[in-house]
Parts: structure tokens; sequence; C-alpha cells
């Protein structure tokens, strides 16, 4: 009934399938994966936020590494980095700086005299609370 000399072959198409959807999903969630760095804010008073669009966000950690709107900088650079930046951009601009309660006062002050001297004005610290 079998012939002894006959060899089984094996079927790879569904395993195939299966890898080919597993790539698919990784290349659509990879680029949407995005890692945040844990800071500690100071508190503050708790008061309502109007969500606009157009803002800048400006991050200082307590390593003072300042990320401008997902761009790291080192703090020492950042003046001339913001000025790059901003050039082209609307004066009104709301700005909303997060820093670490660690932090040196003289960073935080740094980082606000650099945005305040490139024409900004609508400048906000955000604290946590």
């Amino acid at each position: 009934m079998y012939d002894l000399n006959e060899k089984p072959e094996l079927n790879i198409t569904p395993l195939v399938d299966i890898m080919l959807v597993l790539l698919a999903i990784l290349m659509v969630t990879a680029p949407v994966i995005e890692f945040e760095e844990t800071l500690n804010l100071p508190t503050g008073s708790k008061s309502q936020q109007a969500q606009d669009v157009a803002k800048i966000d400006i991050i200082i950690t307590k390593d003072r590494v300042v990320t401008l709107n997902k761009n790291k900088v080192e703090i020492s650079n950042f003046a001339d980095n913001f000025l790059l930046f901003s050039k082209g951009k609307d004066q009104n601009t709301p700005i909303y700086i997060r820093a670490d309660k660690d932090l040196k006062y003289d960073d935080i002050v740094f980082v606000l005299k650099s945005v305040k001297e490139a024409g900004f004005f609508k400048v906000a610290l955000v604290t946590d609370g």
C-alpha cells in the first residue's frame, strides 16, 4: 500500500503566509512607537490648558539635554539652534518649556533668555499639577 522509498513533502506555504502577515504588522507599528523619557516635573497650580495646534515644545532633562520639537540639542548650543529653528516661524507661536525640577535655575533661565531674544513672548513653563 505505501511505498517505502517515497519522501514526505513539507508544505511551508502557511508558515510563509503567517510570517508575511507578522512582518507587515511590524512594519506598520514600528514608526508609531515613540520613546518618552520620564521627567520629574515640579508641582504647580492646576489650571486649564487650551490645546493649540501650532506650538513649540522644549524639554530639558536632568542631564542638560534639550529636546526642541523632538530634536535633541546640547544646552550649550541651544541658542544658535533655536535661532535657526525659529526662522520663518510666527512670533506669536506659544512655546511650552518642560524642565526637570532637579536642574539648576541658570539652565532654565538660559533657555528662557534664548527664546525671548529670538522674539518669542508667549512662553509658558509647564509644571506637573
